[in-house]
């Protein structure tokens, strides 16, 4: 299942949205040479977070920088694409929701909740952690909490369903715990799945302390109650406080 959009609009452009898609694409561009397979390679190596080289002998051997750099790395062009496609999708109302510089505090502080999960998981990998995937996930996690019933348009083989947020993005936690259970013990790369578990988790929790409750006032689409004619109330600006 593949979302398509949402039904959920903003009024605030999404600056901060806009420039961490804009740093995901430049770093690919120029760090990961296009996908070039040795640049690419050569990339993940070097700004990859790798668990095992932290904490290695018990004295710290890696770069801490990695934490961060790690965010913006990828593994592939659909790897890129699939997450800056759920970060314009849920990014822009999460932004919506805090302003923008909080909306840039609480998408790195959920990346590196993501790092943080995947590296409890397993503590010794030496396997190069890289993607946004993390820190989207607390996107994702932010918008069950504050949008629970906005419909998101998913693209199911070839038709296109209406779900609640609620149910696409519980499916996908549930994905990604059944995922990491299952590689528990396992050895190799693969998909960083406790380093989704990890984000989402952290983006539900932080969200709590982010939100700005005046901005989200007079949001039609905000918590469980949803307002007669939402469309026709988010049209006018001045509804917004």
């Amino acid at each position: 299942m593949l979302p398509v959009r949402d039904d959920n609009p903003q009024v605030d452009t999404p600056i901060a949205t806009y420039v961490l898609i804009g740093l995901n694409v430049l770093a690919w561009f120029f760090l990961q040479g296009f996908g070039d397979e040795q640049t690419l390679r050569s990339s993940v190596q070097q700004f990859g977070l790798k668990p095992g080289e932290l904490f290695s002998n018990e004295h710290y051997t890696g770069q801490w920088s990695e934490l961060i750099s790690s965010m913006f790395m990828h593994g592939s062009w659909m790897h890129i694409i699939g997450n800056m496609w759920f970060l314009w999708i849920f990014g822009d109302n999460i932004e919506d929701s805090m302003g923008s510089v909080r909306f840039v505090v609480f998408y790195l502080l959920s990346g590196l909740a993501a790092a943080a999960a995947q590296i409890v998981s397993d503590t010794s990998s030496m396997i190069p952690m890289v993607g946004a995937s993390g820190a989207i996930g607390g996107v994702m996690g932010a918008y069950i909490v504050l949008y629970p019933k906005v419909k998101v348009h998913m693209l199911v083989f070839i038709m296109i369903i209406r779900v609640p947020a609620i149910a696409m993005l519980g499916y996908w936690m549930g994905v990604q715990l059944i995922g990491g259970v299952s590689s528990i013990g396992a050895s190799g790369g693969g998909t960083a799945f406790w380093a989704h578990v990890g984000g989402f988790a952290a983006g539900a929790i932080l969200v709590w302390f982010f939100k700005d409750e005046e901005m989200l006032l007079n949001h039609p689409y905000y918590g469980w109650k949803q307002r007669a004619n939402p469309a026709d109330i988010w049209q006018d600006p001045s509804n917004r406080q």
